[in-house]
């Protein structure tokens, strides 16, 4: 039951996704971490009072969390593009299939046959 259930995870490709469900983690800390310790800081330069997590947009009694939404969108942001990298470096694309050989149609019988051919392989008729 133990070799059933060790074949299963290998099977199904368990233990790379949970590799790479804990890397994806650890990655996604890795760029919190530097949008909130070296983009969001030259962000805040800009705001005025520099606490750029709290700045909200007041508008009437609404208070939009602009601040907290751009440090998400920038974290969003920067953790696809860094995804969308490591894709392309290790998903190849499939090689396109080689094109078809050049064919055409026998005058007579009407099947497809080579393109070089003289003699038609289905009637035998002259080409």
């Amino acid at each position: 039951m133990l070799s059933e259930f060790k074949a299963f995870l290998l099977k199904a490709n368990v233990v790379g996704l949970a590799l790479a469900v804990i890397v994806g983690g650890a990655a996604g800390a890795l760029v919190k971490a530097m949008t909130d310790d070296f983009i969001m800081p030259i962000i805040g330069v800009l705001i005025p009072d520099g606490e750029w997590r709290t700045y909200t947009l007041d508008v009437g009694s609404i208070k939009f969390g602009v601040g907290d939404f751009a440090g998400v969108f920038l974290n969003f942001a920067i953790i696809s593009f860094v995804a969308w990298r490591i894709g392309k470096i290790f998903v190849t694309p499939e090689p396109a299939p080689p094109p078809p050989p050049p064919t055409k149609v026998c005058t007579y019988c009407r099947s497809t046959i080579d393109a070089a051919a003289t003699r038609c392989p289905h009637c035998t008729s002259q080409l």
